[in-house]
This record gives C-alpha cells, sequence and structure tokens, in this order.
C-alpha cells in the first residue's frame, strides 16, 4: 500500500533568486533521504511560491523496505580454537550483532576463510520514519544568505512560520524548535481566509487553488507568459521577453494577473535602453515593441491577485514609472550638458580600489593595453585612433547622473552620450561593447575595437588584483577575475585572436611594477596569472565538449596563444578519432619515459653506432624541418602527419638497441636523441598523456 505526501514549509517571503536552487536542493535531498531509508515511491517533485516550499511525493510506500544484510565476521581460525569450540572473538561478533551461534556460516574471501551471519531487519511504518526524517530535511536546506529568529536551533531563508506534513489523510507530527505542525496552510495574503484546511495530500494543490495559490512555479510561468504574450498582441505589438525577468517573477506572485499600463509618449525620447531599464530592473515590468524593433509606450505588469480593482492598481504603476522615467529624462538632458572629456577629469576623484588607485588611473593603463593590443593585431591607424579615443572615455559615463542612478546602465549611456556629443559611431560602440559579455550567455563585442577595448579592462583588473595579492581563493572572488578571465578567453577565441599571452601580462603589470605595489617577485606574479587562465581555459575548454586528456596533452606545453591552443585541441581531437593515432601515441609515450632521464639536447653524430638509432637520427632530421614549418603556418594537421613518420623508426629503434647500456657517453647521447624528439612534439602537444582506448 501506498500513500502521498505533501510536506509545506511556511515562511516569509523568501527571495525569488534563491527558489530555484532551492527546490533542486530540496528535491535531491529528499531523494536521497527517503532512499536511505528504504521508502519507496513513484515520484517526487517540489514546488515553490514566495512563502512556501513543498515537497509533494506520489505513492510513497506504508512501510520500509526489510533489510537483509551479510555480515563479515573473524577468520575461522581466529572464530574457533582446536577443539571447534567459539572464540571470544566469535562470540562478540555474534551478540554485538543480534546473532545466534547457528546461524553462522563459513565462506573463503580471497583464500582465507571468515565467518559470516545474515541479520534480517524488519522495515518500519513509513509515518514513523517520517517523523525523524522531514525535520532533518527542513534543517538541510543551505541558502546564499540566511538567518535565525528567536531561539530555534537552525538557519533558514526566512523565519518558519509553519508546517503542514500530511501522509494520506494523516498529520505527521513532530516537534521542531516550537514550530506548529498542523493541517493548516496559509492561501493567499489578500484574496484568501487566513488559514486553509487540507484533508487529504492529493487535495492540497485544488484547494490552495480554490485560495488563490497556484502552488506549480511551472503553472505559474505558463500563465504569466501567455497572458503577457495576449496583451502585447492586443496591442499591435511584440513583448521583449528575458527569462531572467520571467522567473524572477514567477516566485514574486502566488496568483498572478498581467495588466497593461502606459506612459506618455514624450518619453519615448530618451534612450530606449534608459526606459527599459527603470522597467525592468526597477519595477519588474515587461515592455513591449513594434515590429521595427520600436518601443512602444506601453508595459505589463503582473499582479499578485486576480483582477480586482484592476484600474487602481494600473494607476499606480503607471505613476510609479512616470516617476521613474521623469528622473531619467531630468538626469539625460542635464549629462548632455557635460562633455565626456571634462568627466574623465572627474575620475581623478573616484577610487577604483584603494591601493590600485582612481578609476582615472585605471583608464590610462587601459589605454596603455589597448595600444599594445593594436600592436600586437597589426591593427590600422584609424583604428588604432578610434581605439585610443574609445579607451579614453570608457569609464567616462560613471560619473554621470543617469549611470549613478541606473547602474546598469554603464556603457549604454556612455554609448549614448558619446553620439549626442558627436564621437565617432565606432568610438560609441566600443564603449558599449568594452562591458561585453556582462554574464554568462550575453553576447560578445562585435567589433575588434570593442574586443580589445574589453580584453584591456579586464586583463588590468586582473593583473592589478593579482599584484596586491587579491586574487580568488576557494570561492571568494570579490573582483569576479575568473569571470573575467573567462571572459577574455572567450573573446579571443570569438574573434579568432593570436594574442601573446604572457607577453600581455608582462604590459599590463608594468604600471603596478612602477608604483612599487607589487607584492611578490613580478615573474612569480606573471606565472600566477599564467596559471589562472590556464585553468579557466581548461573549464572554458570541457564545457564546448572537448575531452580532458586531449586539453591536457595542449595544455601541458604552456600556455602562450589561446587561440593558437584551441586550433591544436580541435586538431588533436579528430586525430585521436582516427585508428592510426593508436600507434603513434603508444610510441611517442616511450620516448617521453626515457626522455626524462636526458641531462641535455647535445647529439653527437660519431656516437651513433648502432643501424636503428642512425635512422631514428636521419628520419627525426627530416621530420623536424617538416614539422617546424608546418607549425609556424599553424598547419597542424601536417605538423601531426609528419610526426606520424617517426612512428616506425621510433619502434625500431626501440626493438633493436638498448638506450640504458653502461657507457656513459652512449647512454647520454641516445637519451639525447630521444630529448630533442620529446622537444620536437612538446611543441604541439604531450602526447604521452593521451588515454586511448583500445
Amino acid at each position: 500500500m501506498s500513500r502521498d505526501l505533501v510536506f509545506e514549509i511556511g515562511t516569509e517571503e523568501i527571495p525569488a533568486k534563491f527558489m530555484n536552487k532551492t527546490l533542486e536542493q530540496l528535491k535531491e535531498v529528499s531523494e536521497k533521504s527517503f532512499t536511505e531509508n528504504r521508502i519507496n515511491f513513484k515520484s517526487l517533485e517540489t514546488y515553490g511560491t514566495p512563502r512556501r516550499l513543498v515537497l509533494y511525493v506520489k505513492a510513497l510506500d506504508e512501510k520500509q523496505e526489510d533489510l537483509e544484510t551479510e555480515l563479515k565476521g573473524p577468520s575461522k581460525k581466529a572464530a574457533y580454537d582446536a577443539e571447534s569450540n567459539p572464540t571470544k572473538a566469535l562470540l562478540g561478533f555474534a551478540k554485538g550483532n543480534g546473532l545466534s551461534l547457528e546461524n553462522v556460516y563459513i565462506k573463503e574471501l580471497s583464500g582465507t576463510e571468515y565467518v559470516y551471519g545474515r541479520k534480517h531487519v524488519s522495515g518500519i511504518a513509513a509515518k514513523e520514519v517520517l517523523k525523524e526524517l522531514l525535520p532533518e530535511i527542513l534543517t538541510s536546506i543551505s541558502f546564499p544568505k540566511s538567518m535565525k529568529w528567536g531561539n530555534k536551533s537552525f538557519r533558514f531563508a526566512r523565519p518558519v512560520r509553519w508546517l503542514m506534513p500530511i501522509y494520506g489523510d494523516e498529520l505527521i507530527e513532530f516537534d521542531k524548535d516550537g514550530i506548529p505542525c498542523s493541517k493548516f496552510t496559509r492561501g493567499h495574503r489578500v484574496l484568501s481566509k487566513d488559514k486553509v484546511e487540507i484533508d487529504r495530500a492529493e487535495n492540497y494543490f485544488d484547494i490552495l487553488k480554490r485560495e488563490y495559490v497556484i502552488v506549480d512555479q511551472n503553472e505559474r510561468r505558463e500563465i504569466i507568459q501567455k497572458q503577457c504574450e495576449k496583451i502585447a498582441k492586443e496591442k499591435n505589438g511584440v513583448l521583449i521577453k528575458d527569462e531572467e525577468l520571467l522567473e524572477e517573477i514567477v516566485y514574486l506572485v502566488e496568483y498572478p494577473t498581467a495588466l497593461l499600463g502606459s506612459f506618455e509618449s514624450d518619453f519615448l525620447k530618451l534612450p530606449k535602453e534608459a526606459i527599459i531599464t527603470p522597467m525592468k530592473e526597477h519595477q519588474r515590468y515587461f515592455p513591449i515593441e513594434n515590429e521595427k524593433g520600436e518601443l512602444l509606450n506601453n508595459f505589463i505588469a503582473v499582479r499578485n491577485g486576480d483582477d480586482s480593482f484592476i484600474d487602481v492598481v494600473r494607476q499606480g504603476n503607471e505613476k510609479v514609472l512616470r516617476a521613474r522615467l521623469s528622473d531619467a529624462r531630468f538626469f539625460y538632458e542635464e549629462d548632455k550638458k557635460v562633455s565626456l572629456d571634462d568627466c574623465v577629469e572627474k575620475l581623478k576623484h573616484v577610487v577604483f580600489q584603494e591601493t590600485l588607485g582612481t578609476i582615472y588611473d585605471k583608464t590610462r593603463n587601459i589605454m596603455n593595453n589597448s595600444a599594445y593590443l593594436a600592436d600586437c593585431l597589426n591593427l590600422d591607424r584609424d583604428s588604432k585612433n578610434k581605439l585610443d579615443r574609445a579607451a579614453y572615455l570608457a569609464k567616462a559615463d560613471l560619473v554621470t547622473s543617469m549611470v549613478k542612478e541606473f547602474d546598469e546602465l554603464q556603457g549604454i549611456m556612455g554609448r549614448e552620450y558619446a553620439l549626442v556629443q558627436g564621437e565617432d559611431a565606432k568610438v560609441a560602440n566600443a564603449i558599449e561593447e568594452h562591458y561585453m559579455p556582462r554574464n554568462a550567455g550575453d553576447a560578445m563585442p562585435a567589433s575588434i575595437i570593442g574586443s580589445v577595448l574589453s580584453i584591456a579592462d579586464r586583463i588590468d583588473t586582473i593583473s592589478g588584483c593579482f599584484s596586491i595579492g587579491i586574487q580568488p581563493t576557494g570561492s571568494q572572488d570579490p573582483y569576479a577575475l575568473r569571470r573575467q578571465a573567462i571572459s577574455i578567453i572567450n573573446i579571443i577565441l570569438d574573434q579568432e585572436l593570436h594574442i601573446n599571452l604572457k607577453s600581455l601580462i608582462e604590459n599590463a603589470i608594468k604600471p603596478f611594477y612602477n608604483k612599487g605595489i607589487i607584492k611578490a617577485e613580478v615573474s612569480n606574479v606573471i606565472d600566477d596569472i599564467n596559471e589562472f587562465f590556464k585553468q579557466r581555459l581548461r573549464n572554458v575548454l570541457l564545457d564546448r565538449r572537448y575531452d580532458y586528456d586531449v586539453i591536457d596533452a595542449v595544455l601541458k606545453t604552456g600556455l602562450i596563444d589561446i587561440q593558437d591552443a584551441l586550433l591544436r585541441i580541435k586538431e588533436l581531437s579528430d586525430w585521436k578519432s582516427q585508428q592510426d593515432f593508436l600507434s603513434i601515441a603508444g610510441s611517442f609515450n616511450r620516448v617521453s619515459n626515457l626522455a626524462a632521464k636526458a641531462d641535455s639536447l647535445e647529439i653527437n653524430g660519431e656516437l651513433l653506432a648502432e643501424k636503428a638509432e642512425k635512422e631514428l637520427y636521419e628520419s627525426y632530421t627530416e621530420v623536424s624541418k617538416l614539422f617546424r614549418d608546418a607549425v609556424e603556418k599553424r598547419d597542424y594537421y601536417n605538423a601531426l602527419k609528419s610526426l606520424m613518420l617517426l612512428k616506425a623508426p621510433i619502434d625500431n629503434f626501440f626493438d633493436n638497441t638498448m638506450v640504458m647500456v653502461d657507457d656513459k657517453c652512449i647512454r647520454r647521447n641516445r637519451l639525447a636523441l630521444l630529448k630533442n624528439i620529446e622537444s620536437m612534439m612538446m611543441r604541439f602537444a604531450d602526447l604521452s598523456v593521451i588515454v586511448v582506448s583500445r
């Protein structure tokens, strides 16, 4: 027999951004708990609204499964004396596990006979297990930020006000710090009566829906989406979709009702983003645009309730947005009166980081890094001039009133003000693009100027922080350096840029060296930053589904050029899928194993006495030129193809030549030959770490 279980944790409003991961965690913890406690069930799901977390289990067995375990005891020799009488070791084993001597038996394990016994544990009623299990589930949930209240012994996102554990039609009663367990829940805070009784678990969702609470977040999401799309269509508009905003609204309401609002068309003279940002970030409204992508003077809000007094609600939302847009218009008009050049001067009084200096100092560093990158990438003179101007103005909008009020608009308003003041469109766009990507999944900079500027800004932050010893440790990363490095990597790969990473780091670190603020040896800081990028690149490539051993084979040779590393990884991945690669990987593995013993690269031709070693040396001399030419052209297909020519000579050498001979000179010479082959191979990858499946 089985029954449904509903366990509702009633709380004060939980922050919407916590909900998704909390529900995933609740599900994972609950599934593990039921499995470990041997209680079978058909399905388990978790649901949430702003003031409740819900665990719903369908067809939960009424009794634990019985447990049959085989227990291993002492060896037969230790369990019985010479007269076959049980020893203290056997008696202790039997007593400790509740076994009778008649139920023990002998079984061989790895050539030794041991005493074993079977123990049967009968399962107990599920409702008794739930009394212990549900409180444990409650206290096992963790949050990014949690709190304690009253005299409670555990922490939670917000105070827990009630618990409602119902198994079938039966209340599971337990005491957790005096929080009441009952069959009563709460409906909608405004539209429902104070307490609502749930008679049976399977009636839970329907009863709450009658009390204006839609417990299933997926159902709420679908309702919101359909209502908003319908309203937009009725206005001959298109809803500007935003999954993050939709997700947040889903967990802000229990009974969603979308409504259309409007604002004066005169506000449309503002930059589009200056209207959308207050709508989305501050008021949680969906903007609407026409088929041409032009913003309409309408918005869609989602109310937590039904359509009662909807006009009053609409007017209230319109009034609030009107005030926000009026502020934005005022800031915009005032900001236009001040030139961006004057704004740059104000950056001298804005601290970026206490030790690293001001935003103006950072601007100078960005200009330096941009100029360096422009030379590396051979940008034309016009592009260099535009890049230099964009670098100078990149942070200017940080001191504008608009960005101070709506910090989400940094870069965006810089672009707008640059265009208003007659700057070149490429300069203006680069100012915005240098913040891209703003987060995971965001768009990359489209232009080469924007891409270079973004890299220049981020490498300055990373180099500065490492210089003064505030690099990430564990989960701590206050300046988001991991994300900054990943952004640099993705921009480089997206634009297919060939940049010497170590040289870039050396250039970026110079201002901090000149200021005398570097807290460690410069070479060590540079190596640390390089290693930091190597780990981030490895993670990026793993996310792109490249094999870990292929990535490690290339990165083990060092990280100089990120794009070049990707090209080698791509080529090596293609070769790894071919059967012929099995043989060459094995051959080079043998080379690497012995090359590690070499102490010199100098080969004495006169000491090459054996036919096999002469042939290997001749093949190496021929292949090394082919390989070097291919690598210089980044023709990695032919580079690997040339290495294949060494397979037969290498195998023949190992089959017919003893490397570790007594004669030190000959041994050293043969090791040097292998070391030269390995060094050549290492210009492409360390093939010895490739895992080849047979």
